[in-house]
């Protein structure tokens, strides 16, 4: 088969076919299809004369799109709807004369926009509540385990492995609050006429402002929705886009975040991200196990952010009732910041899924880094045993400078707490020392902040979605 034209990487790489299909062009036009439709059953119930054979006649053809027929008159035309009510029309002889009737172009483009973003955002956040149940699990079964934490990348009070993953949850809990209230409040254009005054509408029906106002809610309550903009120009607000994007880009951040994590711990050694059986991690290097699903979310993830500005900018340069330098920007960067977000979800589910935690490693590098960490309990210990605090800070003092040079000028062990033990103004042995420095002595109350947070926060939210749990993801490369 001949494969010389481009083809966008979000369809052949990264998209799942769910997301695919929602920006498919038989979900476009067979949702126009069913515009029109809602729009010709609502005229006729408000007395227009239409009949049920014509309505019957275009049922028939929801699916079965004559694209050759609309494709030869776009060419004549120049114009994506009129050419398609024509193909529409050569289906459906007898309703030809009532498809569109009334309406705008933005009827059935603007109404199919709004209803195809509402079911992309459906299946985001439904790979999002799938994603807080993976990693609520893994923030389960690593609450205990303690860690290193880390300020600025250099190493700090330490935490657990679940706290960090809590830390994870925590963004994605906000993005799922942003997605649900976009979502409450999802409404259609409804058919608002050129520029947004329903003047063509207030012909059809005599002057009746009710009748007008009864054929929004109609159409709405026939494509699902319970409402429609109050009122408009002749497109829905630009700023909706900007709002939705702008929900896509900060998934992408909280996504961002966790594999800019996930690559540091898999340079550390302490966790991978999965590694299959027969991967290559370098065609140069065979012994490299690079972190590359997590580098492909973060390269995803920059496109959303930058991407996020288009309709921004789109919103912002509108001119009064409505221009067309959205169309060809909307037709790029909307479906792409979804296909874009949907793989992130993807690979974000992957990667949590199969998370491999070193805990020996985590362990090692805790007790390289704890005893300067433990200077203030150790002195604490002695001073009960009748040291004098301050000779016993400066000595803190000077054994940690001495051990801090042994471990980075010379690449030797931490001896710090040898040279504590073996100086009798402690009056500490080296056993009672290292009770010290037990990990778990040093998170406060991490295990229990994620124990509290699962309960009170990430559970209700899973119980709420729970019918939304269990989707499958595949990642193709």
């Amino acid at each position: 088969m001949a494969n010389n034209t481009y083809e966008s990487p979000l369809n052949s790489r990264y998209a799942s076919k769910e997301m695919q299909y929602i920006f498919s062009p038989d979900k476009k036009f067979s949702t126009w299809r069913k515009l029109w439709i809602a729009l010709a059953e609502s005229e006729k119930e408000l007395g227009l004369d239409i009949t049920d054979e014509q309505i019957a006649e275009m049922k028939a053809h929801i699916c079965d799109i004559n694209y050759d027929d609309a494709r030869e008159r776009e060419k004549k035309v120049r114009h994506d709807v009129m050419s398609h009510v024509y193909a529409y029309g050569l289906q459906c002889p007898k309703a030809k004369p009532i498809i569109h009737l009334g309406a705008t172009s933005c009827y059935v483009g603007d109404n199919t926009d709004i209803i195809i973003m509402t079911e992309a955002l459906k299946l985001v956040k439904r790979k999002l509540v799938c994603l807080i149940g993976e990693l609520a699990k893994f923030a389960e079964q690593y609450k205990d385990l303690p860690t290193l934490a880390f300020t600025h990348f250099q190493p700090a009070q330490p935490t657990t492995v679940g706290k960090r993953a809590a830390l994870w949850l925590e963004d994605l809990l906000m993005d799922l609050e942003d997605v649900d209230y976009q979502l409450s409040k999802a409404k259609l254009l409804g058919c608002k006429g050129t520029t947004g005054t329903q003047a063509s509408f207030m012909e059809l029906f005599g002057g009746d402002h009710e009748k007008c106002k009864r054929l929004d809610e109609l159409i709405a309550e026939k494509m699902g929705y319970d409402k429609c903009f109050p009122v408009s120009g002749q497109t829905y607000p630009r700023k909706l886009d900007s709002q939705i994007l702008n929900i896509l880009s900060l998934i992408a951040q909280s996504a961002y975040k966790f594999s800019n994590d996930i690559r540091l711990l898999q340079h550390l050694k302490q966790i991978e991200e999965p590694f299959e059986k027969s991967q290559i991690g370098s065609s140069a290097m065979a012994y490299k196990r690079n972190p590359m699903r997590s580098e492909r979310i973060g390269s995803l993830a920059r496109y959303v952010i930058v991407d996020a500005l288009n309709p921004a900018i789109t919103a912002s340069t509108q001119w009064f009732e409505r221009t067309l330098d959205d169309s060809a920007n909307k037709r790029i960067s909307v479906p792409e910041a979804f296909l874009a977000v949907d793989a992130i979800l993807s690979l974000y589910i992957n990667v949590v899924d199969g998370l491999v935690v070193y805990d020996k490693v985590i362990y090692q590098q805790f007790m390289r880094e704890i005893p300067f960490m433990a200077t203030e309990n150790i002195m604490m210990d002695a001073v009960k045993r009748g040291g004098d605090r301050q000779e016993l800070h400066e000595k803190i003092r000077v054994y940690s400078m001495e051990a801090g040079k042994r471990v980075k000028a010379e690449g030797l062990d931490n001896n710090l707490v040898e040279l504590i033990a073996n100086d009798p103004a402690f009056g500490m042995t080296k056993d009672e020392i290292e009770a010290v420095l037990k990990p778990e002595n040093f998170v406060g109350r991490a295990p229990r902040q994620v124990s509290d947070f699962l309960s009170e926060y990430v559970t209700p939210v899973l119980e709420d979605n729970k019918d939304l749990l269990g989707v499958a993801v595949e990642i193709n490369v």
